[in-house]
């Protein structure tokens, strides 16, 4: 079973955590460790009309762990915990930078330092524009640690005709680096 960390910072792009968990949930052999900022509670909020808590009921919990944002105590802030790879998505520039920097103040910071130390995958789906210098060179500090930085950006060779289909098309891009697969991936067609 793959173990995987989805971490939701208070960028825009609600809808891109949900669709992943939608997917990761279709996956028997996937375990979820999953924690939200208070931010992103409040941007769930504004851009979906659902609480988390109405979000989080669709799932399947059995494979879901659910951590507070706060709990620097929680397992994933170990190295000693068995996870493959964490996802931040959408990723503000204050979480990028607060982990380009070392810094763990709050889980999602903890479990992102612990998994490049690790050299486990880090997938960082940055969500911010236009980018100034500091995010530039934040980024680029953090690819050179190992980190993959997976900006939202829609593939239209695929022809997206609804919303859904433009998220998809980042949320594909996920997955494939994650060596996740699934039928809904659509890729490219010569």
């Amino acid at each position: 079973m793959k173990s995987v960390i989805v971490a939701v910072t208070g960028a825009t792009g609600s809808l891109y955590p949900v669709r992943l968990m939608e997917r990761l949930g279709r996956m028997k052999d996937v375990h979820i460790h999953l924690v939200i900022s208070g931010w992103a509670e409040k941007v769930m909020m504004e851009e979906t009309g659902k609480s988390v808590n109405e979000w989080l009921g669709g799932f399947e919990h059995e494979r879901i762990e659910v951590h507070a944002h706060e709990d620097l105590a929680a397992p994933i802030s170990s190295g000693s915990v068995d996870v493959d790879a964490m996802v931040v998505i959408p990723c503000s520039m204050g979480t990028l930078g607060a982990i380009a920097n070392g810094l763990s103040s709050n889980l999602i910071e903890r479990a992102a330092s612990v998994t490049l130390k690790e050299r486990r995958q880090l997938i960082l789906v940055a969500r911010e524009t236009p980018l100034s210098s500091i995010h530039l060179q934040n980024m680029l500090t953090l690819s050179n640690c190992g980190a993959m930085i997976l900006p939202p950006i829609p593939s239209f060779y695929c022809h997206p005709e609804t919303v859904d289909d433009i998220i998809d098309s980042t949320i594909d891009r996920v997955l494939l680096s994650l060596q996740l697969s699934d039928t809904h991936i659509k890729r490219w067609r010569k």
